[in-house]
């Protein structure tokens, strides 16, 4: 399963991020797995559409910042036309007529290249900040994508858990229900009073609201589960959505030790890796905006033709290249700049402190995974034991009661005994998946993605 997951993510990642899918997504049409359910997760899940637009847009700011040190083409232009009368004429001799010192229409082109050259250190620092915005966002997605399927899994668990439920309630609805018949029987043969089929009628009365309410769980999981997975319910389907599973509640064999479930979240979790990336980025904050007290200095580099100013042919131009160099160094202004980079060192400081604090509420978050792993566990093996006792004690019951040697209270006794055992291991099983699931993701396990795959 973690390496289909794995697979996907990487493909999802590895496409050109499209516009929004604006198109309905409908319904399966055939029962999905849970590792069915999960791909179709990647693909729909609106978060996740949503998380990667988040993806695209830091990808374009992280262009910005590296492109900052790059040349820079631009071209100009202009046209203008001026009214005779603005145009100063001057008269050298009586025997010749006024000449005008400005062409009444002019136009000019120009391509100019800019390349900076030194700002104190700040456009290498952009450039380290392209590498570092591009991380963070990868990160951040690797642990929207792990939140998510976390929240598809155990949705998927609850469906299973509704579907058992109803499967129990149903079996102990019949079994009353035979009882029912065979106190109605004895009845009839005289052999018991008519308080054996009043109390076996209440037994099966009272096992109708669970069955009720097991079926209404069952809708309500379905539907959160279509909602995660990003389907659009049809309008005509109804209360009960054409919605179906594949899978069946089953305990698969985990091992881990505290330990290792630590080191793995070291190594594994984006969370962290996000915060150091953010940490790096308020330290390059720092030497950008300390840069701007220092002076910047870039080239220039152009070519430019207009017409001539003396001659009235638009088609007389000038043309030819200009070369230069500008310099730029804010000397005084009040403070201002002193104080962006006071802010911008207290954010570095915030930063390095949120690392912290990300350890040590993954370490928590570990600890706290792997204790109720161990709950459930021991929680599915006691039960695992109880519904074996409880089948036998029904079996052996029922055959007294047919041999006159059991009373109707020992069989509807035992009876409620074995469906209590009956829900309470089905649920075991989905609160033993459940937290399978939640150690994995504190692990980071399921949705490993290295930074280095996602920046190819």
């Amino acid at each position: 399963m973690r390496s289909l997951v794995l697979v996907s993510l990487l493909l999802s990642l590895g496409l050109p991020i499209t516009a929004a899918i604006t198109n309905a997504v409908p319904l399966p049409s055939q029962p999905l797995t849970l590792d069915q359910a999960l791909e179709f997760a990647l693909s729909h899940n609106v978060t996740l559409r949503k998380g990667r637009q988040d993806l695209e847009e830091a990808q374009g700011l992280a262009i910005q910042q590296r492109a900052a040190r790059l040349p820079r083409l631009a071209t100009t232009g202009g046209y203008q036309q001026l009214d005779e009368s603005r145009i100063e004429k001057v008269q050298f001799s009586a025997a010749q007529p006024a000449t005008p010192f400005l062409n009444n229409q002019s136009w000019n082109a120009n391509l100019v290249v800019t390349q900076p050259i030194y700002a104190g250190g700040k456009y290498n620092s952009m450039a380290r900040s392209s590498r570092l915005t591009r991380e963070a966002a990868l990160a951040l997605y690797q642990a929207l994508v792990a939140n998510t399927l976390l929240e598809v899994r155990t949705a998927y668990s609850d469906v299973l858990l509704a579907v058992e439920q109803i499967v129990v309630q149903e079996a102990s609805k019949k079994l009353l229900e035979r009882e029912l018949e065979t106190a109605r029987r004895s009845l009839e043969a005289g052999t018991v009073p008519k308080f054996n089929v009043l109390r076996a009628e209440v037994e099966l009365a009272n096992a109708l609201p669970p069955l009720i309410r097991a079926r209404n769980q069952e809708r309500i999981f379905r539907n959160t589960l279509a909602l995660l997975l990003g389907c659009d319910i049809p309008a005509d389907s109804g209360v009960d959505i054409p919605l179906r599973t594949a899978d069946s509640l089953k305990a698969e064999p985990f091992e881990v030790s505290v330990g290792a479930a630590l080191n793995a979240a070291w190594v594994h979790r984006p969370e962290i890796k996000a915060a150091q990336s953010a940490s790096q980025l308020r330290h390059e904050e720092v030497l950008q905006t300390r840069a701007d007290l220092l002076p910047s200095v870039s080239g220039i580099a152009g070519y430019g033709v207009q017409n001539r100013n003396f001659v009235r042919d638009l088609d007389r131009t000038l043309d030819g290249w200009t070369v230069g160099v500008q310099a730029n160094w804010l000397l005084f202004d009040f403070g201002q700049t002193q104080a962006k980079v006071n802010m911008a060192r207290a954010r570095e400081e915030r930063a390095r402190l949120e690392v912290e604090d990300v350890r040590r509420r993954i370490e928590l978050e570990v600890r706290t995974a792997f204790s109720l792993f161990l709950e459930s566990k021991e929680v599915l093996l006691s039960q695992t034991r109880v519904i074996e006792q409880a089948e036998e004690a029904v079996r052996l019951v029922t055959a007294r009661a047919d041999a006159g040697s059991s009373t109707q209270l020992e069989v509807l006794s035992a009876q409620t005994a074995l469906k209590l055992s009956r829900t309470q291991y089905s649920q075991a099983l989905r609160d033993y998946t459940v937290a399978r699931a939640k150690l994995e993701r504190a692990m980071g396990e399921g949705v490993r993605l290295v930074i280095e795959t996602g920046r190819r």
